[in-house]
């Protein structure tokens, strides 16, 4: 009887922590998918990559979170959501002013995946994890568990969204831009409302 209710409890536990993982991963799949649509074609390296930046983010940030849980959780938190808010902005406003370029992106050049353009984003968007990895201390929750599976959802989630975005972005040009450049600035108004 014991063992059913621990094994019973393992799987309410992963299942909970999932369903976390994936409102977390949310906002990295769609700033993926905005990403997707201003590439001229995707590919699975393409995918992992962006992917990537988003699963590491998503997975530090708790562990951060969770290290400095009474130190700074609270200042983080009044903070976060301004700094989510100006660079998600910024990099909006930036797609769209390059969706109103006569080609926003030639054959021959495509939005940049360097640390430089992809670093802000998964930044903004792992920014609220710092508080659900102070929660992870306060709870005393196995970190190690819990971050690689915010992470691997999140790289499969955002690889997902990328897919999706390429398609979208394939067919609609210039217009998926400035429509993801309106996503990721209705993101950011959306984390400052909350």
């Amino acid at each position: 009887m014991g063992f059913f209710n621990s094994m019973e409890e393992a799987i309410m536990n992963f299942l909970e922590l999932f369903i976390l993982a994936v409102g977390l991963s949310m906002d990295a799949f769609a700033i993926a998918i905005c990403t997707g649509l201003a590439m001229a074609k995707s590919n699975i390296k393409k995918a992992f990559i962006v992917g990537l930046y988003f699963g590491i983010f998503q997975a530090v940030m708790p562990l951060i979170g969770y290290f400095a849980a009474a130190l700074f959780a609270d200042m983080v938190t009044a903070y976060s959501h301004w700094i989510a808010f100006g660079l998600l902005c910024f990099l909006g406003g930036k797609m769209i002013f390059d969706g109103f370029k006569k080609e926003s992106y030639p054959k021959d050049k495509e939005p940049s995946l360097r640390p430089t353009n992809m670093i802000p984003l998964a930044l903004a968007t792992s920014i609220d994890a710092l508080a659900v990895g102070a929660s992870f201390a306060f709870l005393y929750v196995s970190i190690i568990p819990a971050i690689s599976l915010i992470g691997i959802t999140t790289l499969v989630i955002s690889m997902a969204g990328v897919k999706i975005g390429n398609i979208f972005g394939a067919k609609f040009k210039s217009k998926a831009q400035i429509a993801g450049g309106i996503i990721l600035i209705l993101i950011g108004l959306n984390i400052l409302g909350t």
